[in-house]
């Protein structure tokens, strides 16, 4: 058993100050992973005397197929082991001076990283730019093609086929793409879904510019969303699995960063080819397909993710992968045994598993049930923000506030480049300030400036009117792009663990984009009945119903390994949520209303030996282990 700061580790990785892994614990005290009330996050390898942790480095090794790397090993093993006290480590296992400098530079310099991650980050952000134009390809073309395919009259029919056609991608990736993620993970593996994914966001965008009635396009937007749902599935785990935890976050925003700039470059696009005459329309719906091809062309010249290869019991391609991952053969060494570690501790959660119970799983099994409620709040709450009525219908709505159809579509534009710009604090956020803080703080700003936009269409037509409303809707924008713009992908690609990360993160993304799909088809209805004010007001409410469930409901999972966070969801939602109302809620109402400086907020989660255990959990924990010495009897007695 052992635990190591995957990647460059665990809480801004190995050494770094401030965020130490558990001290003072006996190498035998387990953390249940289904009911972790004591709320720590413990380092396994811990106590274990030299001996027993160097008998273990040899057995791995001898079966892993990894016998000459023994003497790194041995000393990722104790890096591992003493995180904070490496450099004082003696003996065979005597670290030289450059690996002392690579660790204290994973702390000092974090961003030096090598070539190939960056060109494994960049690659997946050129998956995400192909989701965002493909969001982006109607919403100019929404004021088009209706009428030319006979679905443009306001009678339930045409508005039923406008928003199907609208939503065709995501009803393809809920129902189908998301799915297929699991089992082409499981043959292909990270690389292989993105390649095949890549496929579908080429040529069924292509057909889309050529289709000549509204079933032919929904037919190809239904082919590009298997594309999209198994992409969106599998580029943020593909991603996190491959990045140190200490930048995981922002390495893996690039998700949504690119994402944004996708939305961006699809609303500057259909800007660009307006005056080109009667089919630029067409030219919006087909100009998506070109980023997908460099990242075809890309994807296998990037590393497949070490742990990966690791759950196929493939170690030494793990070890070759990662070493293209890191900066030094020392930090291979150390994530590679602490991986492997952990997932001992993990396989309590295993089972030789189908797919059909991996799914059930999701829902019964606690530790996955919690990582998987928190995956489903996020991303529920990413369509309950009203981004998408935005990115699907931007041009309509500022139609609606009285602008021709070139000023919405350069309104539209506008609203493209501030999802994008207001994306870049959150590169230095989302690892400091935290993904749960972020969204904290941002849900209530977009609740006010969605409610704003919407009353400002109230105002009689005039330049005034398109001024306030474009205004708000930018200034909501802003709030989204640091905030529940980034967040849900990157926290969802991260929680799960790794036996059911590719089904859960399906689960969550399908959730995302079938509400996505839901509020494409319903929101033409909902902008009829009550105009913007109303649609506007509704979504503002929905942002304040998701704020609440994000308080009680998501644990933040900043600087912590993958590996950790089974003991960040090892605690029962019940003392999490708990701990919401009656500690963090009162310190935040000292400390920010009060202004009274001298609030202290007592932490939920221990990374040390030394904290408080409530009583009754105290009595819980005593009599387990009464039960447990019992069992131990009955079992020598028979």
């Amino acid at each position: 058993m052992a635990d190591t700061v995957s990647s460059g580790s665990g809480s801004q990785s190995k050494g770094a100050p401030g965020h130490h892994l558990e001290k003072g614990v006996s190498a035998n005290q387990h953390v249940d992973l289904n009911a972790n009330l004591e709320a720590r996050i413990k380092n396994p390898l811990e106590g274990i005397p030299y001996d027993d942790l160097m008998y273990k480095v040899d057995l791995f090794a001898q079966e892993k197929g990894l016998v000459e790397c023994i003497p790194l090993l041995r000393k990722g093993a104790l890096v591992a082991q003493r995180p904070d006290d490496y450099e004082n480590i003696a003996g065979p296992e005597t670290l030289d001076d450059d690996e002392k400098r690579v660790l204290r530079d994973e702390v000092e310099h974090k961003w030096r990283l090598p070539k190939k991650l960056f060109l494994t980050i960049a690659t997946c952000s050129i998956g995400a730019a192909v989701q965002g134009w493909d969001q982006t390809g109607t919403n100019g073309a929404n004021i088009f093609f209706p009428h030319l395919y006979g679905i443009g009259g306001s009678s339930v029919h045409d508005k039923i086929l406008v928003g199907l056609v609208n939503a065709g991608p995501y009803i393809g990736s809920a129902f189908i793409g998301c799915w297929l993620s699991d089992p082409i993970n499981n043959w292909f593996g990270r690389r292989g879904v993105i390649f095949f994914a890549a496929h579908f966001c080429i040529w069924p965008v292509i057909g889309s510019a050529f289709s000549h009635n509204w079933q032919q396009q929904l037919a190809n937007r239904l082919l590009m969303g298997i594309g999209m749902g198994a992409k969106a599935s599998t580029v943020p785990i593909y991603a996190a699995e491959n990045s140190p935890a200490s930048i995981r976050g922002a390495l893996v925003m690039s998700w949504q960063m690119w994402t944004a700039f996708g939305i961006f470059l699809g609303t500057a696009f259909n800007l660009a080819v307006w005056n080109a005459g009667a089919i630029n329309w067409r030219l919006m719906l087909g100009a998506p397909f070109l980023p997908a091809v460099p990242l075809l062309l890309l994807i296998y010249i990037c590393p497949e993710s070490p742990r990966w290869y690791m759950k196929k019991n493939r170690y030494a391609k793990a070890w070759t992968a990662m070493l293209q991952l890191r900066n030094h053969p020392i930090q291979v060494a150390r994530d590679v045994f602490y991986i492997h570690a952990q997932l001992e501790i993990e396989e309590q959660l295993q089972r030789n598993s189908n797919y059909l119970q991996r799914f059930a799983e999701l829902f019964t099994v606690p530790r996955i049930r919690r990582a998987n409620l928190a995956a489903f709040t996020v991303m529920i709450a990413q369509q309950m923000c009203g981004i998408n009525i935005i990115a699907f219908y931007s041009t309509t709505v500022f139609k609606e506030s009285g602008s021709d159809d070139f000023q919405a579509l350069l309104a539209s534009f506008g609203f493209g480049l501030v999802n994008w710009l207001f994306a870049f604090p959150a590169f230095w956020t989302i690892d400091t300030f935290g993904r749960r803080s972020l969204l904290l703080f941002t849900f209530p700003q977009m609740t006010w400036t969605l409610l704003a936009a919407g009353l400002c269409t109230l105002m009689d037509q005039g330049t005034a009117r398109t001024a306030l409303v474009s205004l708000f809707v930018y200034l909501f924008a802003a709030f989204y792009s640091p905030g529940e713009g980034p967040v849900p992908f990157t926290y969802s690609a991260e929680v799960y663990p790794l036996s059911h990360r590719e089904i859960g993160m399906g689960f969550a993304v399908a959730t995302c984009l079938f509400w996505a799909a839901v509020l494409g088809m319903t929101f033409p209805f909902l902008l009829d009945s009550t105009g913007t004010v109303g649609a506007f007001g509704c979504y503002a409410g929905f942002n304040a119903v998701a704020f609440i469930m994000i308080f009680f409901f998501v644990p933040e999972t900043k600087q912590r390994t993958l590996e950790e966070l089974d003991y960040v969801f090892a605690v029962p939602t019940g003392k999490f949520a708990k701990y919401q109302l009656t500690q963090a809620l009162p310190w935040w109402f000292k400390r920010w209303v009060l202004m009274r400086k001298d609030a202290k907020l007592k932490p939920l989660f221990h990374v040390g030996g030394e904290h408080e255990i409530d009583p009754e959990e105290e009595e819980v924990a005593r009599q387990n282990a009464v039960r447990a010495d019992s069992g131990s009897d009955d079992a020598k007695a028979r």
